[in-house]
């Protein structure tokens, strides 16, 4: 189950994780968004014992997204010991994200 990340949780939730943690970037309008949100869904299932998932809501976090330069959606980060070692923007296979994830187990 994915967490829900907002400007007031993010830096203990995320940047303090003792575990990898993808937050998917996104908003409740955007069609390529709700295209991805399902594999999202699947990855946090998958990976439920070794790394995070959260959702951010850019429209409801603005200050986050400014952080890191989100200037599209959906846009994907994963962030290891406090740094972000990958960044995505737009829809991509399921491979794409979770070989991203693997590289930083």
């Amino acid at each position: 189950m994915e967490k829900i990340i907002t400007d007031a949780n993010f830096e203990d939730e995320v940047m303090k994780a003792d575990k990898p943690f993808l937050v998917d970037f996104y908003a409740d309008w955007c069609g390529p968004c709700k295209m991805l949100g399902p594999v999202i869904e699947k990855i946090a299932e998958a990976y439920k014992d070794k790394a995070y998932v959260g959702k951010c809501n850019v429209d409801d976090n603005q200050n986050l997204a400014g952080r890191f330069n989100v200037m599209s959606i959906p846009t994907l980060i994963l962030v290891k010991g406090g740094q972000v070692v990958w960044q995505n923007t737009g829809v991509v296979p399921e491979a794409v994200i979770t070989g991203a994830i693997d590289e930083n187990l």
